[in-house]
């Protein structure tokens, strides 16, 4: 019998477990899962994920030049 997921790490605040699908998930102490940015936040902060940020066109490039 395979297990579904492997603990990566344990703290007081919380656990995180991997997927064998390979994403994580986060737990809480209370056995409540955790979610959205505060779960992102918890995986940088672990060193597991990193994110990308998009960079916002300049203003320049997206205003074209008035034709003649």
């Amino acid at each position: 019998m395979k297990k579904a997921a492997k603990r990566v790490k344990k703290t007081a605040k919380y656990t995180i477990t991997q997927k064998r699908s390979g994403r994580y998930s986060v737990m809480s102490p209370e056995a409540k899962m955790i979610n959205g940015e505060e779960k992102v936040k918890i995986l940088i902060e672990a060193g597991l994920i990193k994110v990308k940020v998009k960079k916002a066109a300049p203003a320049e490039a997206a205003a074209e030049p008035a034709a003649s």
